[in-house]
């Protein structure tokens, strides 16, 4: 059983400030009674980049049909399901710290919103593509479809400058996983993540105003622990039920080291012993909810269930009792505080993302996969490129004339593939390449 969580102070909710609050093009409210918080959640929540997401790789690309599914099989999840679990998550922990809970849930249901179709894999593809325009990052895609692609709300003496959703600057600022743009990260500056284009910096810097250079504020270090619990927890039970993972070989000793060598290479901190690896796996097999085995049945699925729900419990408990502890029973929030997450989690984390790792991404079915969808995509931004405007949708098709050099024109094919689902990149690729 999860300790009980002590009931929110009675000044948690006291109000964010006005430039907290402002938006990047002033605007009336529509309706009296909501916050501007609450309508950021709900133009996320209506957009279409968000629907999108039902047609985007999370883990296993699920209309394939490669490899075939176990009798037991239940749908994956996508980049859809994932972020609606991510933003519950973020919700209900964002609350317990006094923040805003529409701010942290509006950043979940955004953060991924730039991913391309086949997940990380798409990724890669298309920062190759991107290279001649500054390259390609998913979150630094997201800021850009929020605050200049998402059609909702345009400005400027001729009313045809798009703002994208225009949301306040705390949710874009939760939103921001990475705050900085490429070649700017704080310690590395060959890191491959990055949080803005060059040609976004105006809006990036308003919505950074006053902000600690590279620092993340609260409640976007809260959304990054939601997703790291989500798709940590849901990776591993998407491969259990897909009969990638029988829990029981986590018992086995070369299992084991295959899973600490992934652990330690992609998602530990730098140095971590091997011993510390073992140790995080060990406590979460020796706990009584721990699913030793997986059939497929009601009541199996129910244990698995289970300790998903245990496992999001355990991580979000030990988040808010070590950052209480540190920041006292007050209401945290913007750059008040930082979000303290004890090395023993993270590094169960580490260990759980590490299994679904070894057990399902690096099999070798899906590395062929994989290796078809980045040629795929290479192929779809060759075509595109010779072909442009032909199969660009009517909104690119528009910014591709408008476009004042190459370098723009390529930007633009590229934020087409990037909104693209699976199957619509597949069904674009066999249109322009057929001879």
């Amino acid at each position: 059983m999860h300790p009980a969580r002590p009931a929110p102070r009675a000044d948690a909710y006291v109000p964010y400030d006005e430039t907290a609050a402002a938006r990047f093009d002033p605007e009336p409210d529509k309706r009296p009674g909501r916050t501007a918080f609450q309508r950021d959640r709900a133009r996320v929540q209506h957009s279409a980049a968000l629907r999108r997401l039902a047609g985007k790789t999370q883990i296993v690309t699920p209309d394939t049909g490669d490899p075939a599914p176990p009798a037991w099989d239940i749908t994956p999840r996508t980049r859809l399901t994932h972020s609606l679990e991510c933003a519950q998550i973020g919700r209900d922990l964002g609350a317990a710290f006094g923040c805003d809970p529409d701010i942290v849930e509006a950043a979940c249901l955004a953060h991924d919103l730039g991913h391309p179709p086949f997940g990380h894999n798409g990724e890669r593809a298309l920062d190759r593509i991107a290279a001649p325009c500054g390259g390609f990052e998913g979150n630094a895609q997201s800021l850009r479809l929020l605050t200049r692609l998402e059609p909702k709300r345009f400005t400027g003496p001729g009313g045809d400058r798009p703002v994208g959703l225009n949301l306040t600057r705390a949710v874009l600022d939760a939103a921001t996983k990475y705050p900085w743009p490429r070649g700017a990260h704080p310690t590395d500056p060959d890191s491959p993540k990055y949080g803005v284009y060059a040609d976004d910096l105006p809006v990036f810097t308003w919505l950074r105003e006053n902000a600690p250079p590279a620092a993340r504020c609260f409640e976007a270090q809260v959304m990054d622990w939601s997703d790291d619990i989500a798709y940590s927890v849901h990776d591993l039970e998407d491969g259990i039920h897909a009969g990638h993972l029988a829990p029981g070989l986590l018992h086995s000793a070369p299992e084991r080291e295959t899973v600490f060598e992934v652990a330690a290479r992609r998602y530990a901190p730098a140095g971590t012993e091997r011993g510390a690896l073992a140790a995080a796996l060990d406590r979460l097999l020796a706990q009584d909810w721990w699913p030793a085995s997986y059939d497929g049945t009601a009541p199996a699925q129910a244990r698995l269930k289970d300790a998903t729900s245990q496992l999001i419990g355990r991580f979000c408990l030990a988040a808010e009792g070590a950052t209480r502890a540190r920041f006292g029973t007050g209401p945290l929030r913007r750059y008040a505080a930082t979000l303290v997450v004890p090395e023993d989690a993270r590094l169960e984390c580490a260990v759980l993302k590490a299994v679904a790792d070894a057990h399902v991404m690096q099999r070798p079915e899906f590395e062929r996969q994989r290796a078809r969808q980045r040629a795929l995509l290479t192929e779809l931004g060759e075509a595109l490129q010779a072909r442009a405007p032909e199969g660009l949708d009517p909104q690119y098709r528009a910014l591709y004339l408008a476009a004042g050099d190459d370098a723009a024109r390529l930007r633009v094919l590229v934020d087409q593939i990037a909104a693209l689902t699976d199957a619509s990149a597949r069904s674009l690729h066999a249109r322009l390449t057929r001879h």
